[in-house]
């Protein structure tokens, strides 16, 4: 058997050793941006460990005449012409040092520049920390000789060999473009890739801001009134081999939890085995647990609707009802009725009212859906039922439309960066950095007003939708501003589109406050009396009575409220949820406190001072001075929430105020973070 023989690809050109101050620019290169002095330095450093790993192509350079003057133009390499000639300078090189170089009179000099510089492939950032983290452990190479090999700062290689030591997997995950390197480095703060592999497991695709990340692989230990705590129970942390730190100070029941990743699994481990029971329990066909909801699910919402009765159900009703009809006409001359009979009617109207309307999922449609297993605000467990993946939604008919009746939430989130270093007052003598002292007049941040302003913004839905006369102002007010002026969110705090802001992507623990929970049985109660097929909703509109209608307006108006104050700049939508807020006589302290999670732990020391002078004494707060954060959110935390203090952009204008009498009137200037700026 004849075997073709290929011969391999020829290169082109012949290969020299050129005296290095024989080089030249070529004016044919075309890149036309040089080479950053950073990135030539780098360059001689590797030249200089490693030798020249690539020869340079380059052609003769051409008298006018026709003729070759000795020197050679470089076509590919000038950035490796660049770092040689800056060895010579330092005298690391001769100036005349040999280089080798392939002599290329065939090809075009400015297509193969451009072909070096476009076709090239640049590593990906994993790639990189891995093969970093190999050679310093197959080669034994210290950070600063790494860095003297690939001239970068040893700053940089550390870096680059604690991302190396991020879990393989989540490396995988950064390549697979399903995490971000800001992600992969909150990730490398703690180099316990089992941890890590924990804290991604733990946290919902939507929680995965790197400060979240950060934040959860930097925690050391856990207050016993945290909710995992709660939800595990002490004892069997205990029973697990987890440590408590008790001091001769901690009251019974208080204390620190030591070991979190103990902790956290004994949380996976049972929201887990929750999840399993519920599917099998209430027959769902899948089931999934999170610490909180997972707003990125991408599943479509059902609601349980009214279950149709059996046979044997209907005729057992109906013979009561007619028993109970027969028995009042019989007695209707008595002004009182025999015990017996008295007794019969009651038992008719118990087992009539067992036989009643009963509300559930539709078994055909439960048979595709799920539920989510949550851990609650609280430490209790939170399930939230009737969700259909898109894979899972039935195929419809080719000549079939199929719409979607749910209304879509836009869910609105930001991303915060976690600053790069953290300022600190100085260390004591356990080694503890405290926080600055800050301003008191200083205003809150976004994210700090935005956290705010979204429970202000629940509690107002709840109370508007609870005054039906006054939400139909509201919308009426918007529709005029909408129709007759053309501007509607920008200057009503109602969103005419009758839009819905995920309140909790800016609050944290909304759906667990009562507020949050109020609203959420009020819209599943409507929820579950609404027909399948949207078709039918106008028929059912009118078919409600006058104040049913106007109670389902109400609350779908209530919904589309949003008084948060975050990033965007409408000073004439929060002027009108203070007007809101002041028609509706809401108080805030009914609703919200300010506790370590909710407020103090995000803002600076001296707000929490001015507070406490506020709502306590100038004595009070002179008391707090020169402690540390954590004593001085443990002293003022329950004098605050006694006092029922609240933040300026809290208060409602024209309400006294617990702590002081009247409070300021709208558009007072004394809150600098009420500033439109």
């Amino acid at each position: 058997m004849t075997q073709t023989q290929q011969s391999p690809i020829a290169q082109v050109g012949e290969v020299r050793d050129i005296p290095l101050n024989r080089l030249k620019a070529s004016p044919r290169n075309a890149r036309r941006v040089g080479h950053s002095s950073e990135v030539v330095e780098a360059r001689a450093a590797s030249i200089r460990a490693k030798g020249l790993l690539q020869p340079l192509v380059v052609e003769p350079e051409l008298r006018d005449g026709g003729g070759e003057t000795g020197y050679y133009l470089v076509s590919i390499g000038e950035g490796r012409r660049q770092a040689l000639r800056l060895l010579a300078k330092r005298k690391l090189l001769p100036k005349a040092a040999p280089v080798r170089c392939v002599v290329d009179t065939h090809n075009d000099p400015a297509e193969i520049s451009l072909d070096e510089n476009v076709s090239r492939s640049d590593m990906h950032p994993a790639d990189a920390f891995e093969a970093f983290k190999d050679l310093a452990e197959r080669k034994g190479y210290g950070a600063e000789e790494i860095a003297a090999r690939f001239g970068v700062s040893a700053q940089v290689v550390r870096q680059r060999l604690r991302m190396g030591a991020v879990a393989p997997a989540l490396l995988d995950l950064y390549r697979e473009g399903q995490l971000t390197l800001d992600q992969i480095m909150a990730f490398a703060v703690n180099p316990d890739t089992e941890r890590q592999m924990q804290v991604h497991a733990l946290l919902a695709p939507h929680q995965r801001q790197p400060y979240a990340i950060r934040r959860a692989m930097t925690q050391a230990k856990v207050e016993a009134d945290d909710p995992r705590a709660a939800f595990v129970g002490l004892d069997a942390y205990v029973a697990a081999g987890g440590a408590v730190l008790v001091d001769l100070f901690t009251e019974a029941g208080q204390g620190w939890l030591e070991d979190v990743a103990l902790l956290d699994r004994l949380v996976a481990e049972k929201l887990e085995a929750e999840a399993v029971t519920l599917r099998k329990a209430e027959g769902w066909k899948w089931t999934a647990a999170y610490l909180a909801y997972p707003y990125d699910h991408g599943c479509r919402r059902i609601w349980e609707t009214l279950l149709p009765r059996s046979a044997e159900d209907e005729d057992a009703r109906s013979a009561l009802i007619a028993e109970r009809e027969h028995l009042i006409e019989r007695y209707a001359d008595l002004a009182d009725l025999p015990d017996g009979v008295e007794a019969r009617l009651a038992q008719i109207d118990e087992a009539v009212a067992s036989l009643g309307d009963r509300y559930g999922f539709d078994p055909v449609e439960k048979a595709r859906a799920g539920a989510f297993v949550l851990l609650g605000h609280d430490g209790d467990l939170r399930i939230e039922r009737g969700y259909v993946r898109p894979e899972d939604e039935p195929v419809a008919a080719p000549d079939e439309v199929v719409g979607d009746a749910d209304a879509i939430a836009e869910d609105v989130e930001g991303g915060e960066k976690d600053a790069a270093g953290d300022g600190a007052d100085g260390e004591d003598g356990s080694g503890e950095v405290d926080e600055p002292l800050g301003a008191a007049n200083a205003p809150l941040s976004p994210r700090v007003r935005a956290d705010l302003t979204a429970h202000r913004s629940t509690a107002l839905r709840l109370a508007l939708a609870e005054a039906p006369d006054l939400a139909l102002v509201a919308f009426t007010h918007a529709l005029l501003l909408r129709v007759f002026r053309g501007v509607g969110g920008y200057a009503s705090c109602l969103d005419l589109r009758l839009g819905s802001r995920n309140l909790a992507a800016e609050g944290e623990g909304i759906e667990d406050s009562r507020a949050g929970r109020a609203n959420a049985e009020r819209h599943a109660q409507w929820a579950r009396q609404l027909p399948d097929d949207p078709e039918a909703y106008w028929d059912f509109v009118v078919g409600l009575d006058a104040d049913s209608r106007m109670s389902l307006m109400a609350h779908c108006v209530s919904l589309s409220l949003d008084a948060v104050r975050g990033w965007e700049n409408r000073p004439m939508a929060w002027s009108h949820a203070d007007r809101l807020a002041s028609a509706l006589d809401l108080d805030m302290s009914d609703w919200w406190a300010p506790t370590a999670d909710r407020y103090l732990g995000a803002v600076t020391k001296a707000q929490i001072i001015d507070a406490v002078g506020e709502a306590v004494s100038p004595e009070a707060a002179e008391r707090l001075s020169g402690q540390k954060k954590a004593e001085m959110i443990e002293a003022a935390e329950p004098q605050l929430v006694a006092a029922r203090w609240l933040p300026a952009c809290l208060r409602t204008p024209g309400q006294p105020l617990p702590w002081t009498g009247p409070a300021p009137q709208a558009g007072d200037a004394s809150a600098p973070e009420e500033s439109a700026a």
